[in-house]
């Protein structure tokens, strides 16, 4: 006696996907490709000031998104220690970097 058992469909199949897929907003995936890329040009990570010229924030709002980053256990890091920011996910798995210019600038200054 032969006992036939269902493949899984298509909709588990993807869910089991995107399960093994590293869970990101768009900006923190930028803030990723950018640390991944500037490490691989520079042959060293960016300094919090390089993520504050690209991205055009504010020291505290990149040192925010670092720490987030180190919670979700997308980097990780040495306190103390200069340039240590280590990217924890594969590069296939990162977005692609869009320029500096065509990142979206926040301000909560009204305009006059």
């Amino acid at each position: 006696m032969v006992i036939a058992v269902p493949f899984p469909s298509r909709t588990t199949m993807s869910r089991a996907v995107d399960a093994l897929r590293p869970q990101f907003t768009p900006r923190q995936g930028q803030f990723l490709a950018y640390i991944d890329a500037y490490t691989l040009v520079n042959g060293r990570p960016p300094a919090e000031a390089d993520m504050m010229r690209f991205f055009r924030l504010t020291p505290p709002s990149v040192h925010q998104m670092v720490l987030t980053l180190e919670q979700a256990g997308l980097i990780s890091r040495k306190p103390g220690f200069a340039r240590s920011i280590v990217v924890l996910l594969e590069r296939s798995a990162l977005p692609e970097l869009l320029p500096g210019h065509a990142q979206p600038v926040k301000t909560s200054v009204q305009r006059y």
